[in-house]
């Protein structure tokens, strides 16, 4: 709880990859709240306040994954929403005559984008979410020791670049700094 907040406050990619993970910990539990405070929740060294916090956090998020359905894949819809948000702002800058750098940094990146795209099923409803999926995926992969070519570990550091460029505009324009305007 207290890393998600502290990830959602300074980087939103971040924040995503977290909770990504967060929500493959819940269905690990079979999305039972019982599991998790046996065997999940005794790991955080908090203690009072804080715990129940870190217990009702964990809880709601179980309850809106079975609401949602989410128990078996997908992602929670606060989340869809968010990369959402993180696209709307990725295609604003794109289209912004005062962020070129950006323009040029996501330009570098496009003959990954649409390779890993081509190999994508489902498609990804826009190139933030393949990004993040590419870099959560590549997370899994080394818990589960396999190896990504050097063409992939390539890619993977190009989209951890873009990522974290948005995710700073993404931080600016949520305290109101990121200006558009000449």
């Amino acid at each position: 709880m207290l890393i998600a907040q502290e990830k959602k406050k300074n980087n939103i990619a971040e924040y995503i990859l977290y909770m990504w993970q967060v929500e493959d910990l819940i269905r690990a539990h079979e999305c039972r709240m019982d599991l998790i405070r046996e065997k999940l929740l005794p790991g955080y060294l908090l203690s009072g306040e804080q715990f129940k916090e870190l217990d009702a956090w964990w809880d709601n998020l179980t309850a809106m994954m079975k609401v949602e359905k989410k128990e078996s894949g997908g992602h929670l819809q606060m989340l869809i929403n968010t990369v959402n948000e993180m696209n709307t702002l990725h295609l604003k800058l794109l289209e912004s005559p005062k962020f070129v750098p950006y323009l040029m940094q996501f330009q570098s990146i496009l003959p990954f984008i649409k390779e890993l795209e081509a190999k994508t099923d489902p498609k990804p409803s826009n190139d933030i979410e393949l990004m993040l999926s590419a870099l959560y995926h590549s997370f899994v992969l080394k818990l589960k020791k396999q190896p990504v070519t050097s063409d992939t570990a390539q890619a993977l550091k190009a989209f951890a670049q873009v990522l974290a460029t948005l995710s700073k505009k993404y931080k600016e324009e949520q305290e109101g700094k990121l200006d558009f305007e000449d």
